[in-house]
């Protein structure tokens, strides 16, 4: 009786010894006696203990950090440049049996092709089509990987690190842009005002009493201050007198101009 209670109990654990649990994320490789036979697909499975195991393998998106790199570009500004590496394994049998360390071997890679890709361009061309770089590594990644069941989804140049001395030069150069922008800006204001102004100009002339206007409106504006005393070098009354109808044209040109 003892004998076949050591027996139940050994065959018991044999059997849940060899029970394994795939998730739907992942397949496992099945080997036996080193081996490979099949992919296991996700669910419950179950091996030969001692004599099968398996070797379980991701098939979600994985990220690899690209270590930053000193690369010299085509202009011989040396800079420092890191990246990001997202692929995903559509073949787990190749990716297990066909190289060693996957995960190294596209670090490598990716380093590589930043280098290379980064080198053959100037400095201007990395900093502002960053991802026309990233399509550039991605495809020669993508080329070697493809034999190995992996897929590359994306390549991202994440930060570029430029020695001091270029920071101030393009610090320089941004605030010499700026200031040109604003000059710009300010002569074509200018250039409207001075437009307009010839306009009214225009108008003011066609009429005797714009010149009184202009007076009585100057007196206007320096009476507001309160502590102005005001002479006239020559008597009011040698002022040109409108028509009695000129005050109503002058109004109506003069406010034709303000709406425009």
């Amino acid at each position: 009786m003892d004998l076949l209670l050591i027996v139940y109990i050994a065959g018991g654990v044999f059997i849940l010894s060899g029970i394994r649990i795939i998730f739907e994320y992942k397949r496992a490789l099945k080997f036996r006696f080193g081996k490979y036979i099949k992919v296991l697909k996700p669910g419950f499975r179950w091996i030969v203990p001692f004599i099968e195991t398996i070797q379980v393998v991701d098939i979600r998106v994985i990220t690899i950090n690209i270590d930053s790199q000193e690369v010299m570009t085509e202009d011989n500004v040396p800079c420092s440049i890191d990246g990001v590496v997202f692929f995903r394994i559509h073949d787990p049998e190749k990716a297990v049996l066909e190289v060693e360390e996957y995960k190294f071997a596209i670090m490598q890679l990716a380093q590589a092709a930043l280098r290379d890709v980064c080198g053959k361009v100037e400095l201007d061309t990395i900093l502002s089509k960053r991802e026309e770089m990233g399509k550039n590594i991605k495809g020669i990644v993508e080329k070697e990987t493809s034999e190995w069941g992996i897929m590359i989804i994306d390549v991202k140049i994440k930060d570029i690190q430029l020695p001091e001395n270029m920071r101030r030069m393009m610090a320089n150069q941004a605030e010499a842009e700026r200031s040109r922008r604003a000059r710009v800006i300010l002569a074509l204001a200018e250039e409207q005002a001075a437009e307009k102004l010839f306009e009214a100009g225009k108008i003011i002339d066609q009429s005797p009493s714009a010149i009184k206007l202009r007076l009585y409106q100057t007196l206007a504006n320096i009476a507001s201050e309160k502590n102005s005393t005001i002479l006239f070098p020559f008597p009011e009354e040698v002022l040109p007198r409108p028509p009695k109808d000129d005050n109503w044209t002058l109004s109506k040109k003069i406010s034709k101009v303000k709406n425009q």
